[in-house]
């Protein structure tokens, strides 16, 4: 290993001659080798080798389930509305191939614009490449629809990372979660691009009757002849969307007709295990947990944060289910077919779990105090699941409701802190 890391070192540019070079050099360094100097373990410091990289390497590594599954999704979806490979593990090959096909140039791009404009802003400044973008870059794919344009993605990126972090200073000084102000800047500038029923399904220009397929060489040539070359079933660039197919979400239906609108097209259990439309690592419930477990037990994210926003939705569900009226005709107003959804099965539509997994807990971000996370968590859960439920034109309310709380997240430490100080005070 000593030979490796003097080979390494013995490559390094110069900083002063080409600083942009060096912070290439540098970020690379620090990714493979953990640092060799530690705090003394004397007095009130602690010694630890877990640096930031590793740090974000862990929450990375928790939504890898995630990855994996919306990958397989997308291509489950792509074939649903084609009316053939209707079994979730049908056509395993073709739906894998299509997913990554989808998933690969929305990571590339993310990574390639967001990386480039902390490489550049970090040679600038003179300092070493910081890692806050590694978590931020695995998150952006995941939160989007599979068919966004790239060049939105790439627009919403910059926005983010230029705007929402590097102008507060860089990693762990940003005030808002940049992951979800790329998914915001996308809603608001291009709302046809992220809601209605046609983004959530890959492949076609409308999700219409008769919508043709759109294929490119990388399904008819590239996989086609792999899959030719096996005996195993190809592409087939003839096929149209089925009679029937919608490509809503279980939040899309809820919103205009209740939960009977939603079971009418899928089952509860669809909607826990995931097969179903919506953006590409929010849909598996299962996956989503074990990564939120993964991060409570390294102690990378805070329980306080996922319990009490869980309990924030839960409350505010049963607040809704009371005014809510007992009879659901027809006739009554979407609202209250909304606000009728039992509280319980708001869990199983929309992103909820993946919000509280990845989102709500950023410790940049979110509160600090211990109190401070219950109010933070608390609040998350209640105002999202209002957003979502009393706005028709945006029937997901976690995204707002977390950039929200993020800007409240300081004020709510100060006060506890504050009480704290008071207490204290008043004991001496």
């Amino acid at each position: 290993m000593k030979n490796l890391i003097d080979l390494i070192k013995g490559i390094e540019p110069d900083k002063k001659n080409s600083p942009f070079l060096h912070t290439l050099y540098d970020g690379f360094f620090t990714f493979l080798f953990a640092p060799d100097s530690v705090t003394a373990g004397k007095g009130v410091h602690i010694r630890d080798r877990m640096d930031l990289k590793r740090t974000m390497v862990v929450v990375v590594l928790a939504m890898q389930l995630a990855y994996v599954f919306g990958t397989y999704n997308i291509g489950h979806q792509h074939f649903s509305a084609l009316g053939i490979h209707t079994g979730f593990l049908e056509g395993l090959h073709l739906k894998l191939a299509y997913g990554i096909i989808q998933i690969l140039p929305i990571f590339v791009v993310t990574h390639i614009v967001g990386l480039g404009i902390e490489f550049w802003y970090a040679s600038k400044k003179g300092h070493a490449i910081e890692e806050g973008f590694l978590v931020s870059g695995a998150l952006i794919p995941l939160i989007m629809p599979p068919d966004i344009p790239l060049w939105i993605l790439s627009l919403s990126v910059a926005f983010a990372v230029i705007i929402g972090k590097e102008a507060f200073g860089g990693t762990g000084m940003n005030v808002l979660n940049v992951a979800l102000l790329a998914r915001a800047f996308v809603f608001f500038a291009y709302p046809l691009d992220i809601a209605g029923d046609d983004v959530w399904v890959a492949g076609f220009e409308t999700i219409k009757e008769g919508s043709a397929v759109q294929y490119n060489w990388a399904h008819t040539g590239l996989f086609n002849s792999i899959f030719d070359w096996f005996g195993w079933s190809k592409f087939d660039p003839g096929l149209a969307v089925t009679d029937g197919f919608t490509g809503a979400t279980p939040m899309a239906l809820a919103a205009k007709g209740g939960w009977e609108a939603v079971t009418n097209h899928y089952s509860t259990s669809q909607m826990f295990w995931g097969a179903i439309p919506g953006s590409v690592g929010e849909t598996c419930k299962p996956f989503i947990i074990l990564g939120a477990i993964i991060l409570v037990v390294t102690k990378i994210a805070s329980w306080r944060v996922m319990v009490s926003m869980i309990m924030g939705a839960a409350i505010t569900g049963m607040i809704f289910n009371a005014a809510a009226p007992d009879m659901i005709t027809e006739t009554t107003s979407n609202l209250w077919k909304f606000m009728a959804v039992p509280w319980q099965y708001q869990f199983y539509m929309g992103s909820f779990w993946f919000a509280m997994a990845f989102m709500a807990t950023d410790p940049v971000t979110a509160a600090s105090t211990n109190k401070g996370k219950w109010i933070y968590g608390f609040f998350i859960g209640a105002i999202g699941l209002i957003i979502r439920v009393t706005n028709p034109a945006y029937p997901e309310g976690w995204m707002l409701a977390i950039l929200f709380m993020n800007v409240f997240a300081p004020l709510i430490d100060h006060y506890v802190l504050e009480g704290n100080m008071k207490r204290r005070l008043a004991r001496a």
